[in-house]
């Protein structure tokens, strides 16, 4: 493992890897539905959804699989390649990573993803919520979707550790 230029903060490096794992269980409740369960979803008239046609079922898998991609880039604020770009990667590769190259969207993407998933939560204890066949089914989902709550905050206390770590300059004692 190539060591960072500054040393990481333990409590970044376990947040950074605990990221994904808040977007796992959601991943695993959206691949209950492309393998044929309702996961307790009902319509308007009371019957189970289900997913259905092969678009959907590689769209719900391509959603997960994004997702998870998209919350391990979190390793790269502190990693060594959030520094300098892996040599494999076309035009960049080798060269050394500007700070707010990281930074900017990362700030983007964490406050997007507390919009995004507070809107989506707007309705999680009302009547307006999605139907569900009964109260545990409704229980398994919210527990599923909650930890993405965390995963802007998270990002957000992350990022700054990198810009921290990365662009702040300790105080000189006098």
């Amino acid at each position: 493992m190539s060591t960072t230029e500054r040393p990481v903060p333990r409590w970044a490096y376990v947040l950074a890897h605990a990221i994904p794992f808040l977007t796992l269980p959601s991943g695993l409740w959206r691949l209950g539905l492309v393998f044929g369960s309702s996961m307790g979803m009902l319509d308007d008239n009371g019957n189970h959804i289900y997913l259905t046609g092969l678009g959907a079922k590689v769209y719900v898998v391509s959603l997960s699989i994004f997702s998870e991609l998209v919350a391990l880039t979190a390793l790269g604020l502190v990693s060594r390649w959030g520094e300098i770009a892996p040599r494999w990667i076309p035009l960049i590769g080798g060269r050394r990573v500007h700070p707010y190259a990281a930074i900017v969207p990362a700030v983007l993407g964490s406050l997007s993803l507390m919009a995004i998933w507070t809107y989506g939560f707007r309705d999680v204890f009302t009547d307006d919520f999605i139907p569900f066949s009964s109260t545990p089914w409704a229980a398994l989902m919210i527990t599923c979707y909650a930890p993405l709550q965390l995963w802007g905050p998270a990002l957000l206390v992350l990022t700054w550790a990198y810009y921290r770590r990365r662009v702040s300059v300790p105080a000189v004692a006098v």
